[in-house]
């Protein structure tokens, strides 16, 4: 049998000064078959080999020793920033304090000395939030919607960093994505975001498909989070502005009913607004009976979202408040080519369709308040100079559109064809919606022999930098998808191993 792979201990060539003194007094006469005799090793050379061998590993596994040292310490710094249990605002997660009023978490002080002698901060609301809770829109997240940013405000890397210990944590993580049109079917849906995770090789447990409007769904994620949980805290994930403290909300009134707990936990439960960067640290909330805690989370704002680029008066626009409706060019009685024009997602996206084959179709699906126009692409730049915070909104007024950035970001895109029955794919446009390239009605002479769509879409999107622009298959929403949807053929094993999906 082939011995093993050692690892090579590299020796230096040159013996220490002391063993070049003693090799030359002794002499060289071999050892006897004993291992004894005047050449034979002595205590000090042993003692000298062993020092050496053992330098030499150091140097071989030290790289190992000190990535091992980095773990630990980011670990330590991780699990730093786990909430200790100092009282904070039940509505946001700011630690609640008396020093200044524009920071998030302020409480009159007497309110709060109130509070602390009876132990009843727990049940605080700040300053910020009972303005939130009235209709205001109060940002607190600094560097979004134009602030600079200060000791008022709180960064988006302070959030994540807020969260960084969860890596090191044995939890049940929740994670809420967005809303999705009327008439969409669920079948296709939940197996197209299985196939998602599937792909990308996420530790998935299963997908349910939710509304925290008409509690449709949230019987069957709390079944399967007491499933799950084993005595485990639960935190609710998501992008800012997704719904996290809704979906929080939809969870304890549905327990209620039969938990005393989470019937207790309502009165108390964070507060819902429109405008992202509303919970501004982990908020503990005791909503289960059988032990475990659940937890509120800060929005993850990420750089290259829309949300990042505007002013912090147009964030609402930016939040879906009902289903969403998609937005086609042409619309559906008209034959109206799309080659040549430019389309207009309100101030934020500007699409060049340099190529396309008849009678191709854009549906743009996000938040009703972004209206699409459409001009030739000869007059599109002149167009968006002239309404750009006018009717090209957001950005919303003269003085915003003065302070406009524009459309820097450019990404060209060449989509081809491959079906006439189904979309092309999706164009995803970060932090604000999709847009749907179907092909549908394309005349039969521009098709192959075998069906296929013999053409090329050409299309040239321009962004705010640095928003992300990518394309994805298309997600089966609205009536038709259920007609041009294809499910993955499995075998029972793959069909057994991928996370399951209820609705």
């Amino acid at each position: 049998m082939a011995s093993p792979h050692l690892p090579f201990l590299s020796f230096p060539k040159t013996q220490p000064p002391l063993a070049l003194h003693r090799a030359r007094a002794l002499p060289s006469r071999p050892p006897d078959a004993a291992g004894a005799g005047p050449a034979a090793p002595t205590r000090g050379d042993r003692f000298l080999d062993r020092h050496l061998a053992t330098d030499a590993a150091a140097r071989v596994l030290a790289p190992d020793d000190a990535q091992r040292r980095q773990r630990r310490k980011d670990k330590r710094r991780a699990l730093a920033s786990k909430p200790s249990g100092l009282p904070s605002c039940y509505g946001c997660g700011a630690p609640l304090h008396t020093a200044e009023e524009a920071a998030p978490g302020y409480v009159d002080p007497a309110t709060y000395h109130l509070k602390k002698r009876h132990h009843q901060l727990r049940t605080v609301l700040c300053a910020r939030c009972k303005l939130l809770s009235h209709g205001h829109m109060v940002t607190a997240v600094g560097g979004h919607g134009g602030y600079p940013g200060g000791k008022q405000f709180v960064s988006a890397e302070e959030l994540r960093d807020k969260l960084s210990y969860l890596r090191h944590e044995k939890a049940l993580i929740v994670k809420l994505v967005d809303l999705l049109p009327r008439d969409t079917d669920l079948n296709c849906v939940g197996d197209w975001v299985v196939e998602s995770v599937v792909k990308k090789k996420l530790n998935v447990l299963s997908v349910h498909l939710t509304s925290s409007k008409s509690l449709v769904g949230i019987t069957g994620v709390i079944s399967e989070i007491q499933q799950e949980k084993k005595g485990r805290d639960v935190y609710i994930l998501g992008s800012a502005n997704v719904g996290k403290s809704a979906f929080i909300s939809a969870l304890l009134r549905t327990m209620a009913h039969k938990d005393p707990v989470a019937a207790a936990a309502q009165k108390y439960k964070p507060i819902q607004s429109a405008v992202p960067g509303t919970t501004l640290g982990p908020i503990e909330i005791e909503a289960f009976l059988g032990g475990g805690k659940l937890y509120d989370t800060p929005g993850v704002h990420l750089h290259h979202r829309q949300a990042a680029v505007i002013h912090a008066d147009d964030l609402p626009s930016l939040a879906p408040q009902s289903r969403l409706k998609g937005q086609c060019f042409p619309a559906n009685d008209t034959d109206v080519e799309l080659s040549g024009n430019s389309l207009f997602w309100a101030g934020l996206v500007r699409v060049d369709v340099v190529k396309a084959l008849p009678r191709t179709r854009l549906t743009f699906y996000g938040p009703k308040k972004l209206k699409v126009n459409v001009v030739p692409t000869t007059e599109a730049d002149q167009f968006y100079k002239t309404e750009v915070g006018v009717t090209l909104t957001p950005p919303t007024g003269t003085e915003r559109a003065e302070g406009w950035a524009g459309l820097q970001g450019v990404r060209e895109l060449k989509i081809k064809y491959e079906e006439l029955d189904r979309p092309a794919c999706d164009i995803s446009i970060s932090g604000l919606g999709w847009i749907s390239v179907e092909p549908l009605g394309v005349p039969s002479n521009s098709t192959d022999s075998n069906g296929n769509v013999d053409g090329e879409l050409h299309l040239i999107v321009h962004v705010p930098k640095p928003v992300e622009v990518f394309v994805r298959p298309p997600l089966p929403v609205g009536k038709a998808a259920s007609q041009w949807y294809r499910y993955q053929e499995l075998t029972e094993q793959e069909e057994e191993l991928r996370p399951k999906w209820h609705y």
